[in-house]
């Protein structure tokens, strides 16, 4: 097994056994037990349901404070992060497309569908060919729509049209991201309504000769087409515990993995995360090639977001704001204030909740200079009084706020080096889940766990790994994880979605 993900679950399984003498004695249904299941439950937990989605698993799971299946929705496909229980009940969820050979690395989806309470799929969705493809995320809209993130394919000749670095272009060209905003068509189909493209919004100082040419530390709004030089990718042992975990699902025409290095290099960006902030009509993207955020103006026309100007942030679809990393386009001397380290599940923190306006994220640490390990960080924007960024010089951004942080304790820090997630809820607390492992628990501002299950859902899916892989440097065969998950989601037990839960007692 890859060392640092071995360390990594190790972590993870040392913090859940020795929960009571790390974070602080509780009562009776706080002392940890062996195996799998509710490891702690305290009167200070939000109450609700929670969401799990164990990636090796076709189907959704609805899990009560006891740590208690309560309701499945079944379907033929497992998940990507994109899992939504909407006020009628039904869940929206995103879910891989295996007949997509064209997009093979972690998070590729392709479908959407509306489960109905009775497992009935009562809309579906593709998007998946080989010139696009959803993947990750998804996000229900205030009027009905729902934002896809997506990959599109750009040929190699493209990319060195665009300015990109010769020795970072691969067969397989570039997969630079997009948002579409599809309004359904029941039962089967959807029009796109809104768009957004990274494509028209790049920069380059590589080649004067080409329209993309600029000075990059001149325009932070714009992205380096190049700014992801510097980011490590997954070795082939990396990538291969990710397909144990079920992460990368590879298409059945997959024969081998020479293939793996060239899609790394067409996922330039890998966003893995889209929140929508209705109020402020503003998008976060988590992008993690670059360990950014990147904050987006959804008050655009179309025709506005693929240009420089328009709507209420007056800057079309250019940034509004980046966090995270100003070495993707401020250089490399400016190493000391990268705040990001391949992070995941951005989220806004819904009004009327504490925090409100902010930002929380899975910071996973990976490359992080004092040391591997994860936290969980709140982020304050700097905002002027009429709802814009601030500038710090007429130029780069006015510096984001950390106004909250856990990282577990000095002996025991969490660590997920990829994938996991957390969100606010609203009675202050955070909800975590440690992907590579299956853990989430949920943590009180004062930093004390109230809650810890460790997933004991195991998937169905047992396709073999492919014989291709490379083997284990500790010496052992290489195993499945069936309990890894993507992120996890409280849903309040007051929550319009859940009013069959209790006519049909959870069936």
């Amino acid at each position: 097994m890859n060392s640092s993900l071995l360390r990594s679950l190790t972590v993870g399984l040392t913090i859940v056994f020795s929960a009571s003498a790390v974070f602080g004695q509780g009562g009776p249904t706080s002392r940890p037990q062996p195996g799998r299941g509710l490891v702690r439950n305290l009167p200070g937990a939000y109450q609700g349901y929670t969401v799990v989605a164990p990636l090796r698993s076709t189907s959704t799971y609805l899990v009560d404070m006891e740590g208690e299946v309560v309701h499945e929705w079944e379907s033929e496909y497992t998940p990507t992060f994109g899992l939504h229980l909407l006020a009628n009940g039904n869940l929206l969820r995103a879910g891989h497309d295996p007949s997509n050979p064209h997009f093979e690395v972690g998070g590729q989806g392709g479908i959407v569908q509306e489960i109905a309470w009775d497992g009935k799929v009562v809309w579906e969705f593709m998007y998946s060919n080989r010139h696009h493809v959803q993947h990750h995320d998804i996000e229900p809209m205030p009027n009905g729509n729902v934002m896809l993130l997506a990959w599109e394919r750009k040929t190699t000749r493209e990319g060195l049209m665009a300015g990109r670095d010769p020795k970072l272009l691969a067969g397989t060209g570039l997969w630079p991201e997009h948002l579409v905003e599809i309004r359904p068509l029941r039962p089967k189909g959807g029009e796109i309504v809104w768009e957004w493209h990274l494509w028209d919004h790049l920069i380059q100082d590589r080649d004067p000769r080409l329209r993309s040419f600029g000075k990059v530390e001149e325009h932070p709004e714009l992205v380096n087409i190049n700014g992801d030089s510097g980011h490590r990718r997954e070795s082939d042992e990396e990538l291969s515990q990710l397909r144990a975990l079920g992460y990368i699902v590879d298409s059945p025409s997959a024969t081998d993995r020479q293939n793996d290095s060239a899609n790394q290099k067409s996922d330039w960006n890998h966003a893995n995360s889209v929140s929508f902030n209705p109020g402020l009509d503003q998008i976060a993207l988590s992008v993690l090639r670059f360990s950014e955020i990147w904050i987006i103006d959804h008050s655009t026309t179309t025709e506005e977001a693929a240009g420089h100007s328009g709507g209420t942030g007056g800057r079309g679809g250019d940034l509004l704001y980046r966090y995270g990393n100003p070495q993707t386009y401020l250089g490399a001397g400016f190493a000391d204030q990268q705040r990001l380290f391949n992070q995941h599940d951005a989220r806004w923190i819904p009004d009327g909740w504490p925090g409100a306006g902010n930002l929380t994220v899975f910071n996973n640490g990976r490359g992080r200079p004092d040391g591997e390990y994860s936290s969980v960080d709140e982020i304050r924007l700097p905002r002027n009084g009429h709802g814009r960024f601030e500038s710090k010089d007429g130029a780069s951004f006015a510096a984001a706020e950390q106004v909250w942080s856990f990282a577990g304790s000095n002996t025991a820090r969490i660590f997920s080096e990829h994938i996991s997630g957390a969100e606010r809820l609203p009675n202050g607390n955070t909800l975590v889940c440690i992907g590579e492992h299956g853990r989430i628990f949920e943590i009180t501002p004062k930093f004390e766990i109230v809650w810890d299950f460790i997933n004991p859902i195991a998937g169905e899916v047992r396709e073999q790994l492919p014989p291709w892989l490379p083997p284990s440097t500790t010496g052992a065969p290489m195993e499945m994880n069936p309990y890894g998950l993507l992120r996890a989601s409280r849903i309040p037990w007051n929550h319009p979605g859940l009013a069959r839960l209790a006519k049909t007692g959870g069936n």
